[in-house]
C-alpha cells in the first residue's frame, strides 16, 4: 500500500527560491533561475546550431509536441477544430513544430476513428495544415525561414480503436502478461505476423513520401508510449525476424530508414522515444471507492520476472529504469541518420505519471502517489543523459516541463543554457497557452490564467470519446456541449 504523501501545489510557490527549496525538501536535481532574460540575451531564443532540418537552422530552443485531437473527420483528414490548433502552433513563437499531430500510416492503424491519416492522395489537405502555421507564424513573427515542420507517423498497436471510440481492436508485436487483459487481446492472431510487418513497413514508406510532397521538413517515425514501434522494442519474448535481440527488435526501424532512401526521399528523419518504461500501474485498489481514484501503484508483477516486457527497463525491478539498451539505440539513429530524438516515457495509457506529470490524473489513471516533480526530475536527468551520451549534430529535445507551470521557463532557460537538452518541447500546456515561452522571452513574465494547472481534462476527454483540448482554460471549448459532458464524467470516476 502507499505511503500518504502531502501535494504542494506550484502555484503556492511564490519565488524561484520557495520553489528551489520545495526541490531540495525532495532531494531531487531541477534547477530554476531567478530572472528570465530576454531578447537576443535569452539562451531559448538562440537558434539550434547542432544540425540543418530541412534545410534550416531551427530558430529557437523551444519546440511543440504532436498531440491527437480525436477531432478529424471519421475518414481521417483535417476540420476546422485542427486547422484550428496548427494556427495556435504557428502562433505559438516555437521555431520546431514536432509533428503538429500523430499521423495513422493507414486506417485500421488509427487511435480513434477520428485521427488523421497520411496516405497518398490527402497530400492537398495535410498541405493545407503546413501553410496555416506558417501563414500564421510569419504575420507573428516575420521570419519563416527558420521555422521547421515535421509530421509524426504512427500505427497505434495495442491501441488501435479505428472505428469506434469504445472498441479496441488491438495488433500487437507480442502477448503481454498484464496488459493483454486490459487491451482485450485474447489471441495469438491479434500478434502482427512478420509478413504484416513487411506490408507496415511500404505503409511508412509510403507516408514519407507524402509528407515530402505535402511541404514537410521532417517525419517522426514514432517509438514512443507504447504504440506499435515502440512495443516492439521491448519484444524479447517474441521468435522471429523482429524479435529477441536488439538487432531484431529495432530491424523495423532500419528497414523503414532504408526504404524512405530506396525510394529516392531525402526528407529528414527524426525519433520521439519512450527512451525507458515501467511495468504498468493502476489505482491502489484499498485507497478507492466509487467516484474516487486512489494513488498508483504497480501492477502485481512477481510472476513475470525477469520483466521482458518492455523497453528501457530493469528486468529484475520493472519500477526502475534502465538506460543501456537506449545508449545502443540513440548511436542506432545516428547511424541511420536520425537528426532529432525527442526523448519521452512510459505510455499514458498504462503509467501516465511518468511522461504527463500532473496534480489531477485522468479518468483512466490514478491519483499521483509521490510529488509529480520526481517524474519531471527524472526525465529531465535522463535527457541529461543521452544529451551527453549522443553525438553533437543530434538534436535532443526534452519533455515533461508543462507541470512546472509558472517556472517551466525558469527550469527551461536553466537546462538550455547548461546544455542538459538541446530543445525544450511542450504538448499540454500549450492547447491553453500556446506563446509561454514566447512571452516568457519578451516581457519576463507569464499570464498566470492561461497556465496549464494539468487538470488532465485534455486526456480524459478523448478516453472518454470527446474531442481534446483545454476544457478549463480556453474559451473555445469552454461553450461546447463536451463541457458539461466532461464534468460529468470527472464526477463519476472522481478524477
Amino acid at each position: 500500500m502507499s505511503d500518504p504523501f502531502k501535494l504542494i501545489r506550484i502555484p503556492t510557490l511564490k519565488t524561484p527560491e520557495a520553489f528551489r527549496e520545495h526541490v531540495r525538501s525532495l532531494s531531487l536535481d531541477i534547477r530554476c533561475d531567478d530572472v528570465l532574460l530576454q531578447g537576443n540575451e535569452s539562451p531559448l531564443r538562440q537558434p539550434v546550431n547542432n544540425t540543418p532540418i530541412g534545410g534550416k537552422t531551427i530558430g529557437n530552443r523551444w519546440a511543440i509536441h504532436p498531440m491527437e485531437g480525436w477531432d478529424g473527420t471519421t475518414d481521417g483528414y483535417p476540420t476546422d477544430e485542427v486547422r484550428r490548433r496548427w494556427k495556435r502552433f504557428g502562433l505559438s513563437g516555437a521555431k520546431l513544430i514536432y509533428g503538429g499531430e500523430a499521423m495513422a500510416i493507414r486506417a485500421d492503424g488509427r487511435a480513434n476513428p477520428n485521427q488523421l491519416i497520411i496516405e497518398k492522395g490527402r497530400e492537398k489537405q495535410l498541405a493545407e495544415l503546413v501553410s496555416i502555421l506558417t501563414q500564421a507564424h510569419k504575420e507573428s513573427f516575420g521570419q519563416v525561414n527558420d521555422l521547421v515542420i515535421g509530421f509524426q507517423l504512427t500505427h497505434s498497436g495495442r491501441f488501435c480503436r479505428p472505428n469506434q471510440k469504445t472498441k479496441w481492436e488491438s495488433r500487437v508485436a507480442y502477448r503481454h502478461p498484464i496488459l493483454d487483459a486490459k487491451f482485450q487481446v485474447n489471441s495469438d492472431e491479434q500478434i502482427l505476423s512478420d509478413e504484416d510487418i513487411q506490408d507496415l513497413i511500404g505503409c511508412y514508406v509510403e507516408a514519407a513520401g507524402v509528407a515530402r510532397e505535402a511541404g514537410a521538413d521532417f517525419v517522426d517515425i514514432k517509438h514512443c508510449h507504447g504504440y506499435l514501434l515502440h512495443e516492439f522494442l521491448g519484444a524479447h519474448t517474441r521468435p522471429g525476424l523482429y524479435g529477441g535481440s536488439f538487432e531484431n527488435r529495432t530491424r523495423i526501424l532500419r528497414e523503414i530508414v532504408h526504404g524512405i532512401r530506396d525510394a529516392g526521399n531525402d526528407i529528414d528523419l527524426g525519433v520521439r522515444l519512450s527512451a525507458y518504461d515501467f511495468v504498468p500501474f493502476r489505482p491502489d485498489p484499498e485507497k478507492s471507492s466509487p467516484g474516487k481514484l486512489g494513488p498508483g501503484i504497480p501492477e502485481a508483477h512477481d510472476h513475470c520476472l525477469p520483466y521482458h516486457y518492455g523497453f528501457g527497463v530493469n528486468p529484475d525491478d520493472p519500477t526502475q529504469y534502465d538506460l543501456r539498451e537506449t545508449f545502443q539505440f540513440v548511436d542506432l539513429c545516428s547511424e541511420l541518420g536520425v537528426k532529432c530524438l525527442n526523448i519521452s516515457a512510459g505510455s499514458p495509457y498504462y503509467n501516465p505519471h511518468m511522461q504527463r506529470p500532473a496534480s489531477y490524473p485522468p479518468s483512466d489513471g490514478y491519483q499521483p502517489a509521490h510529488d509529480p516533480l520526481v517524474d519531471v526530475d527524472r526525465q529531465i536527468q535522463v535527457v541529461r543523459q543521452l544529451r551527453n551520451h549522443a553525438p553533437d549534430h543530434m538534436v535532443l529535445i526534452g519533455t515533461a516541463y508543462s507541470y512546472l507551470q509558472e517556472y517551466l521557463p525558469h527550469v527551461a532557460q536553466h537546462n538550455i543554457r547548461e546544455e542538459w537538452t538541446d530543445m525544450v518541447g511542450l504538448g499540454r500546456v500549450t492547447l491553453s497557452y500556446p506563446h509561454i515561452l514566447h512571452d516568457a522571452t519578451t516581457q519576463g513574465d507569464l499570464s498566470p490564467r492561461l497556465i496549464c494547472r494539468t487538470f488532465s481534462d485534455c486526456t480524459t476527454a478523448p478516453r472518454n470519446g470527446l474531442i481534446s483540448g483545454c476544457y478549463p482554460l480556453d474559451d473555445h471549448y469552454k461553450v461546447k456541449p463536451e463541457f458539461t459532458q466532461l464534468k460529468e464524467i470527472k464526477k463519476q470516476v472522481g478524477a
